[in-house]
C-alpha cells in the first residue's frame, strides 16, 4: 500500500470518527422506520407506490416542458414520447395507488425470478472460481425463485404485503451497518 492510499485511510477515519454520531442518528431512524414498514407493509407499500407515482409525474412534465423548449434538438419525438409515457406511468400511479401497488407488486415478483435464475446460472457457470462456495449462490437463486413464487401466485393478495416488508428489511438492515460503522468509528 502506498503512503499515499494510507494517508486517505488515516483522514476517511478521521472523518468518520468525527461524524459517528450523525451515522448512529441515521442508522436508529432507519431501523425505526424499517421497523414500522414491517408492522405496516400495505401502508408502506403505498407510500414507496405514491413516491415512484409523484417521480413519474414530475419527471413526465419537466421532460414535456424541456423537450418542447429545446424542440429542435435531434430525437424530439422519442424524447417526447418517452415523457408522455413517464407522464402517464405517474398519473395512473397517483391516481390508482392500489392497483399501482399490485403491478409494482408483480414487477417485484418479476425481478426476483430473473435475480435467482442469473444468481444460478453465475453459480454454475463459476463453479471452479468459487471453490465450494457455487452452493451459497445456487441456493440463494432458488430461494429468490421461491419469493417470486410466493409473490406472484400469491397476486392480488401478496401487495398487502411484499413491497413494504421488504422495504423495511432493507431499512432495518441498512440502518444495523449504518449503527455498526458509528459504533466502530466511535472506538477508533
Amino acid at each position: 500500500m502506498s503512503s499515499q492510499d494510507q494517508g486517505t485511510r488515516l483522514d476517511m477515519a478521521e472523518v468518520m470518527r468525527k461524524h459517528w454520531k450523525a451515522l448512529l442518528i441515521e442508522g436508529i431512524i432507519l431501523v425505526i422506520l424499517g421497523l414500522a414498514a414491517i408492522a405496516l407493509p400495505m401502508l408502506a407499500s403505498i407510500a414507496v407506490e405514491l413516491m415512484l407515482g409523484w417521480m413519474f409525474l414530475i419527471s413526465g412534465i419537466a421532460g414535456v416542458v424541456l423537450t418542447f423548449w429545446a424542440r429542435q434538438m435531434p430525437g424530439f419525438w422519442w424524447s417526447l414520447i418517452s415523457a408522455l409515457f413517464a407522464l402517464a406511468a405517474g398519473v395512473v400511479l397517483v391516481g390508482r395507488p392500489l392497483q399501482g401497488v399490485v403491478t409494482l407488486t408483480l414487477v417485484l415478483g418479476v425481478f426476483f425470478v430473473m435475480e435467482g435464475v442469473a444468481s444460478i446460472l453465475y453459480a454454475l457457470e463459476h463453479r471452479r472460481e468459487l471453490s465450494g462456495r457455487s452452493g451459497w449462490m445456487i441456493a440463494a437463486g432458488v430461494l429468490d425463485i421461491i419469493i417470486a413464487g410466493l409473490i406472484i401466485t400469491g397476486l392480488p393478495g401478496t401487495a398487502a404485503w411484499a413491497i413494504g416488508l421488504l422495504v423495511g428489511i432493507n431499512l432495518v438492515f441498512g440502518g444495523t451497518s449504518l449503527i455498526g460503522m458509528a459504533v466502530a468509528a466511535r472506538s477508533s
